[in-house]
C-alpha cells in the first residue's frame, strides 16, 4: 500500500502542471453531474411528498372542471382536503362536485361559478373571498389559463383573442392570489401553486403563440417573486412548468390526441405535481417533462428558436387547411 501510493504521487510529480488542473477541473464536473443526477432521481421518484394538510383543511381549484385542474381537484380530495371548485361553467362545477362526493364521500365541496374571462371579475372575486371567509384554506391552485384558437402571428391575434388571454392568465391569476394570500398570512401557512408553462421557461421562444408565453413569463416571475416574499411568512409559492399534458387544450391547439412516454395524461401529471407541492419555487413536476428540459439546456438557441418556429408555422398551415374544408363541408 505504502507503495502504491510513493508510485502514485511520483506519477503525479512528473505530470505538467496543466494537465493537472485540467485533470482536477474535470474530476469536479463529473462529480458535480453526477450529484445533480443523483438530486434528480431523488426529487422525481424518492422524495417522500408533503402531507398536505399541513396547511389546511381546504383547497381552491381554479379552472377545476377539465383537464389539470379536475385532476388537481380529485387529488387533493384523495389527500384529505376538501375542495373549492372555481370555473366557468355551472353544468361542469356541478357534475365535478357530485363525481368527487361520490368517490370521496367525507370531503365537502363547493362551487363557484366564474368567467374570467369577463372584463370585470370583481363579483367573482368577492364571492372567493366570502366562501373562504370561515374556512381554513391552506392550498391555492392557479390552474386556469387558456391559449390562442389558432398559431397566429402577432399582428395576426384578434383583440379579443389576446385580451381574453391576458384576463384568463394574468388577471385571474392575480386577482385569486390577492383573495386568498391574506387567510394564509393570519396563519403564517399556506401553499400557492401557480400553473406555468414550458414555454415561458424551457424554451428562448414561442412564435405565433407569443402572448400566451409572456403571460406565462409574468406566472413565472410573479411566482418567485412571492415566493421570496412570503417564506418567512411560513408561505410556500411554487410555479410549476409543464410541457404537453394530453388534456382538450393541447389536443386543440397541438394536435395531441393521447398520453405517451413524454405526453402524460391529466391524472399522471398531477400525481407527479402534488408530491413537488411546498418544495423548490419552480419545478417540471413530471419526470420526463424534466429531461426534455435538461436537453433543450444543451442546444444553442438559435436552434431552439428556430425549431419552435417551425413547429408554429406547420400548425398555422394545418389550421388554416382545416378552415378551408370546414367552409367546403358548410
Amino acid at each position: 500500500m505504502h507503495k502504491m501510493k510513493e508510485t502514485f504521487f511520483l506519477v503525479l510529480s512528473t505530470q505538467p502542471v496543466w494537465l493537472l488542473i485540467l485533470s482536477l477541473l474535470g474530476f469536479f464536473t463529473i462529480l458535480r453531474h453526477s450529484s445533480t443526477v443523483v438530486q434528480w432521481v431523488f426529487r422525481a421518484f424518492l422524495r417522500p411528498s408533503k402531507d398536505l394538510r399541513y396547511y389546511g383543511s381546504w383547497g381552491v381549484i381554479t379552472g377545476a372542471t377539465d383537464g389539470i385542474g379536475k385532476s388537481f381537484a380529485y387529488q387533493l380530495a384523495r389527500a384529505g382536503l376538501n375542495v373549492i371548485l372555481v370555473s366557468r361553467s355551472s353544468t361542469k362545477l356541478k357534475a365535478v362536485s357530485k363525481d368527487i362526493q361520490s368517490e370521496f364521500p367525507d370531503t365537502k365541496v363547493k362551487i363557484i361559478e366564474l368567467d374570467f374571462t369577463d372584463d370585470d371579475i370583481s363579483a367573482g372575486i368577492a364571492e372567493i373571498k366570502e366562501v373562504i371567509e370561515d374556512l381554513d384554506v391552506g392550498i391555492l391552485i392557479n390552474n386556469v389559463g387558456i391559449t390562442y384558437p389558432n398559431a397566429s402571428f402577432f399582428h395576426e391575434v384578434d383583440e379579443k383573442v389576446w385580451m381574453n388571454v391576458f384576463k384568463v392568465n394574468v388577471k385571474g391569476t392575480t386577482w385569486v392570489t390577492k383573495a386568498v394570500l391574506p387567510k394564509m398570512i393570519k396563519k403564517n401557512k399556506g401553499a400557492i401553486v401557480n400553473i406555468g408553462s414550458g414555454a415561458a421557461v424551457i424554451v428562448p421562444s414561442h412564435p405565433l403563440y407569443a402572448i400566451y408565453a409572456a403571460t406565462k413569463a409574468y406566472v413565472d416571475q410573479l411566482s418567485r417573486s412571492l415566493h421570496v416574499e412570503y417564506k418567512d411568512w411560513g408561505i410556500d409559492v411554487q410555479c410549476q412548468v409543464p410541457l404537453y399534458v394530453a388534456t382538450e387544450m393541447a389536443s386543440r391547439v397541438a394536435s395531441v390526441s393521447r398520453a405517451s412516454l413524454f405526453i402524460p395524461s391529466a391524472d399522471d401529471y398531477v400525481k407527479a405535481s402534488i408530491r413537488r407541492i411546498g418544495y423548490e419555487p419552480r419545478c417540471t413536476p413530471y419526470w420526463a417533462h424534466s429531461l426534455q428540459w435538461c436537453f433543450a439546456c444543451l442546444l444553442p438557441e438559435a436552434t431552439l428558436d428556430a425549431w419552435r418556429l417551425s413547429i408554429g408555422l406547420q400548425r398555422r398551415g394545418s389550421d388554416a387547411m382545416k378552415g378551408i374544408e370546414d367552409c367546403k363541408q358548410d
